[in-house]
């Protein structure tokens, strides 16, 4: 099974057959055992018939007990061995499942780990979900045709090639009951794929939607929009549930065949060794042993149909996961250096200008306007931001990301202490991350965890407040002491006494440095230099808040309404 840390190999992304064969290359020795194991375990349950008829015939028949008890004893031993093959069977298609899981978990992260900052801009967090806990299950229960489909297949012609022997006439009844199930699943098996895709993408939606519910539902609240929210959502479910009724239609029937079939098949099949026996063309011991051939041709029949499902179903994941893994970040075509100065951050599309060794707030009627900007100037996207007189996208990408910042109050925490959680690979000192601290007034975090700094943070910060984490975010931006830091609405979450304090600190512990907040709070706009007011994507005022409170009315609502549900909150 793959190491934790082996290297999962690199993917084949052609298509979802393509994927699911590189998984089934990625463990060939494994692979063939499993397909060996089951074939073999397949084939001997046809010997159980055959011994038997042997019994039958030569035993119980001719009266020689001796030859009763010998092929009895080898129906016995033949048993045992099948039963121990079992084990090894099960064992190594656990072993061949969990590795194309784990493999797929590893290729899926690393990419995930590659893509970055542009994940969640190339992709929802509902598409992610589904790919991540979904897709990837039925991606690996569908390598069960590796084992027993392989199997299946073999013990067929096994039987049929036994069964000449008995009867040419039965052995091509039995010959030709696989093509023709073949022929009533294969549309099934087609249509599965078509509604089980079509579900999926609804899936990732729904998830989608409830993430966002989840996240924005402060935001809901103070707008009024939570029933609006939460129809779209009904609606959404229903439609999703519908689809999903359409997918349990499909795959009823063709449960339905995989046990009805077989049996239907059972039925044909000793009927006509019933009547060849009632004609003296087979014998009784040969009658037995049809009979026992047909009953173990149920399983390998039943076998085939299930992998054709679940293969269906593996397709359909392996076609989302080799989208996922065909996104590409944002190529990096920047060949020239950083302004060697401290020097303004432009965005014409939005006429936003950050002056270097300032905190300039940016105060938007939609929050969207605002979180679009920042990501032209951190270069998230591409615009025609510059930095100095230099075009933004042609600055090498390290340069941008080592001296200019964007710190998202929804960024990922990652489990692990206080101190490695807000430090990350830098080496800080104690007296940097003391005066972070004091800044992003997170004081009383450290002082009420158990072992201060040193205390363990489990993922997302669970064991901490909405407050608490929007703090934990601050001071680990403050503790990078960016060049330029964008920050995207860093104190939304916290009361108006803390808000207060951290806007006063900010402004004061960054001098010199250039800053950008985007906020529509009345106490942190008080405290920047300058306040660039935007509607419709663009700004239409700049001046200091006490200026725009007096000259722009949408500015004074837009901040009076902010400090009336600050309010409320308080």
């Amino acid at each position: 099974m793959i190491d934790a840390y082996e290297d999962p190999g690199t993917p084949d992304c052609r298509g979802g057959w393509r994927y699911l064969w590189w998984l089934v290359m990625r463990q060939r020795m494994r692979s063939a055992m499993g397909a060996l194991i089951s074939s073999v375990w397949m084939v001997l349950l046809a010997a159980t018939p055959y011994l038997m008829s042997r019994a039958v015939d030569e035993g119980l028949a001719a009266g020689d007990y001796g030859a009763l008890v010998a092929w009895t004893a080898a129906l016995f031993a033949v048993g045992a061995f099948n039963a121990w093959l079992s084990i090894l069977r099960h064992r190594t298609m656990t072993r061949v499942r969990m590795d194309s899981n784990f493999r797929t978990v590893k290729v899926l992260i690393g990419h995930a780990v590659r893509l970055g900052a542009t994940l969640p801009r190339r992709i929802g967090a509902g598409e992610v979900v589904t790919i991540g806990v979904g897709d990837v299950q039925t991606i690996s229960a569908s390598l069960t045709v590796v084992g027993p489909g392989v199997g299946a297949v073999v013990a067929y012609l096994v039987v049929a090639g036994l069964l000449v022997s008995v009867s040419v006439p039965i052995a091509v009844v039995v010959l030709l009951g696989m093509p023709l199930v073949g022929v009533l699943v294969g549309p099934l098996l087609g249509r599965l794929q078509g509604t089980e895709t079509e579900y999926r993408e609804r899936q990732g939606v729904l998830t989608a939607r409830i993430a966002d519910l989840a996240g924005g539902l402060r935001v809901l609240n103070g707008l009024g929009g939570k029933g609006l929210v939460a129809d779209a959502f009904h609606r959404d479910s229903q439609r999703l549930r519908a689809q999903g009724y359409r997918v349990g239609a499909v795959t009823s029937w063709v449960q339905a065949l995989g046990v009805g079939l077989p049996t239907l098949f059972l039925a044909v099949v000793t009927w006509l060794a019933a009547r060849l026996a009632a004609q003296g063309a087979i014998t009784v011991g040969e009658l037995v042993s049809v009979y026992g051939y047909v009953a173990v041709l149920v399983g390998p029949v039943a076998f085939f149909i299930e992998c054709g499902y679940q293969v269906s179903r593996g397709v359909v994941a392996a076609r989302r996961v080799v989208r996922f893994l065909r996104l590409e970040p944002m190529a990096d075509t920047g060949t020239r250096d950083a302004p060697a100065e401290p020097a303004a951050l432009h965005d014409p599309e939005s006429g936003v200008r950050v002056p270097p060794g300032r905190l300039t707030a940016l105060a938007a009627a939609l929050p969207t306007d605002a979180t679009t900007v920042v990501d032209r100037l951190g270069r998230y996207v591409p615009s025609t931001a510059t930095w100095g007189e230099v075009p933004l996208s042609e600055i090498a990408l390290a340069q941008v990301r080592a001296r200019i910042l964007v710190a998202d109050h929804e960024a990922d925490l990652f489990a692990g202490t206080l101190r490695d959680l807000v430090a990350g690979h830098a080496d800080r000192d104690d007296s940097a991350i003391t005066q972070a601290v004091h800044t992003a007034v997170a004081e009383d975090i450290v002082r009420g965890l158990p072992d201060g700094l040193d205390t363990p943070i489990d993922t997302q910060g669970r064991n901490l407040s909405g407050g608490q984490r929007q703090r934990v975010r601050l001071l680990r931006a403050l503790l990078a002491d960016p060049e330029v830091l964008l920050a995207v609405e860093p104190t939304s979450a916290l009361d108006a006494h803390t808000e207060a304090r951290v806007a006063e600190r900010l402004h004061r512990d960054r001098q010199g440095r250039t800053t950008l907040v985007t906020t529509t709070s009345p106490l942190v706009l008080a405290q920047a230099d300058t306040v660039q007011y935007m509607t419709d994507g663009k700004v239409t005022a700049m001046g200091t808040h006490n200026e725009l409170l007096k000259e722009e009315p949408g500015y004074r609502a837009l901040v009076a309404r902010d400090e009336d549900a600050e309010e409320v909150m308080s």
